[in-house]
């Protein structure tokens, strides 16, 4: 879907280009206006119907890479207002995190069907017979639908032997899979906060860009030029982001001549997420303190069983992400130092604002926002050269990127421990998936299990901040995996002693 939408992402792409040199250049904050027409310059449109709307939008989705919320075409301020606020080194915005930039939203219809010019009037008429509401009516001419009378089951559409009959549902909240978007006033999408977990599928799937996410590569790159040591972590998608033919070296170094100190795998950090479940598991549910446990890895699914499933909230495993004891061992390395997540993920910037994970996580990029840097700072991976290997992970640890990686790493961890007890995993991929998989939990038919929930098709290599089509990066996961000299996390000499949990009083528990 994303490469499919490449306009799209080019768009999104200069944005990020656009801030990151302002950032870089010492430029005025200010000329943000400016970058407006130097993206889009010219007097005919490229995009939409006219060079002015396109500007509009344009100028929306570069405060939000500035951190700020997009407005609405009755806004009167120029569109510097407030900018001067968000001129800082530090992490400045606030939720909510995904909007839709409202002069970019087609108010597409919700939910529709209708009869296309390919009917062919045809005598069977099944699309007819078929209706359970008489909302389709036979004419000479063709099919007629009384949209008054239809309620959309769509039977018509699969009874059609010509697909003549077109189910239209707008994109966004069709790819939402907790059904947080509707309509305002004016019929564009809105997003419900209450239900909404950042999952950025629909930023992703809105054919016409209008829903984004804010940034903070502007206040990040201001931090890189102070004179603190800033660090970069990096998600176990980020292989094969910057071209197959680009090692995972190449992409540390590109990184650090951007202004990082150094670069470290949050694979390091998903070991210890291993260990630390694996040991939960073996403490709570062959006891029978819970009945099954769940991954804690991936927020949105975190956040959605928080906001509909808080019933069986208890039962998600408490052990930190991969983020966050990543972030933990590098502020024990350097205290003074920030920790800067680049990843393939959205909801890791919300994950970031709650209290315990802001003292370990300064900012949240995606590989997208990255990608945007090197183009400003004209940075090249593949033209890089390394010597120095990067093994900061064990196998399972970077094979987290791909969906049931997690479990079936806490699950060979467990086997480690204790080979008499046996670990059955129920895993889901795509939030709606996600929602069916803990109404299952919650009816008890999860129980004794280890249940992984990944927000993502795919996993984390099918996050909304990612450049390549997880088809791709999926094959260099797990092909960077295969080459840790750690096949345990056990035996990752980079985890402190002190840091790993006590197992020996697990077995037989």
């Amino acid at each position: 879907m994303k490469e499919s939408y490449i306009d799209i992402l080019n768009i999104r792409r200069m944005a990020f280009e656009a801030v990151a040199k302002i950032a870089y250049e010492n430029r005025p904050i200010s000329d943000i206006a400016l970058e407006v027409y130097n993206i889009l310059p010219g007097e005919e449109a490229k995009y939409r119907e006219n060079i002015f709307r396109e500007r509009a939008v344009m100028g929306e989705r570069l405060r939000m890479c500035i951190g700020l919320d997009a407005r609405t075409a009755a806004n009167t301020e120029a569109i510097t207002e407030g900018l001067d606020a968000m001129d800082y080194d530090r992490r400045i915005y606030n939720p909510p995190l995904v909007s839709v930039i409202k002069v970019a939203c087609e108010a597409c219809p919700e939910n529709k069907v209708t009869v296309t010019d390919q009917c062919h009037a045809c005598i069977g008429h099944p699309c007819v017979n078929v209706c359970p509401k008489n909302a389709v009516t036979y004419t000479a001419k063709g099919a007629i639908i009384d949209q008054d009378k239809c309620i959309k089951c769509g039977k018509c559409v699969s009874a059609c032997p010509y697909n003549a009959i077109n189910h239209q549902k707008r994109p966004c909240a069709e790819s939402c899979g907790v059904k947080a978007i509707s309509s305002d006033e004016l019929g564009r999408a809105d997003i419900n906060e209450d239900k909404c977990v950042a999952c950025g599928r629909c930023i992703i799937t809105c054919p016409f860009g209008a829903i984004s996410d804010k940034s903070e590569i502007y206040q990040l790159i201001k931090s890189l030029q102070s004179d603190r040591k800033v660090y970069a972590i990096v998600a176990p998608s980020f292989v094969g982001q910057f071209g197959v033919n680009v090692s995972p070296e190449q992409i540390r170094e590109a990184i650090k001549q951007l202004g990082f100190e150094d670069v470290i795998e949050v694979g390091l950090g998903a070991d210890l997420t291993t260990m630390n479940e694996a040991h939960e598991f073996l403490e709570q549910v062959p006891t029978g303190k819970i009945p099954f446990m769940g991954t804690s890895c991936c927020f949105s699914w975190k956040s959605m069983v928080r906001k509909q499933f808080p019933d069986i909230n208890d039962k998600i495993s408490e052990s930190s992400t991969p983020m966050i004891y990543s972030g933990k061992q590098m502020k024990k390395r350097d205290p003074d130092c920030e920790v800067v997540f680049i990843g393939p993920c959205i909801s890791k910037k919300l994950e970031a604002l709650e209290d315990e994970v802001a003292e370990v996580i300064d900012f949240v990029i995606t590989y997208e926002e990255l990608l945007g840097m090197f183009l400003a700072k004209g940075i090249e991976p593949s033209e890089i050269e390394v010597d120095e290997e990067m093994m900061d992970a064990s196998e399972t640890g970077r094979f987290y990127a791909v969906s049931g990686g997690v479990a079936e790493a806490v699950k060979r961890r467990i086997g480690e421990i204790d080979p008499d007890v046996k670990v059955n995993i129920e895993n889901a991929e795509g939030l709606d998936n996600c929602v069916k998989l803990a109404r299952m939990a919650k009816l008890g038919r999860m129980d004794g299990k280890l249940i992984e929930g990944m927000a993502c098709m795919g996993g984390c290599v099918g996050g909304p901040g990612t450049i390549v089509a997880e088809t791709k990066t999926g094959k260099a996961v797990k092909k960077f995996a295969a080459e840790s000299i750690y096949k345990s996390p056990a035996e990752n000499e980079h985890i402190p002693e002190e840091d790993r949990p006590d197992d020996s009083k697990l077995k037989n528990n």
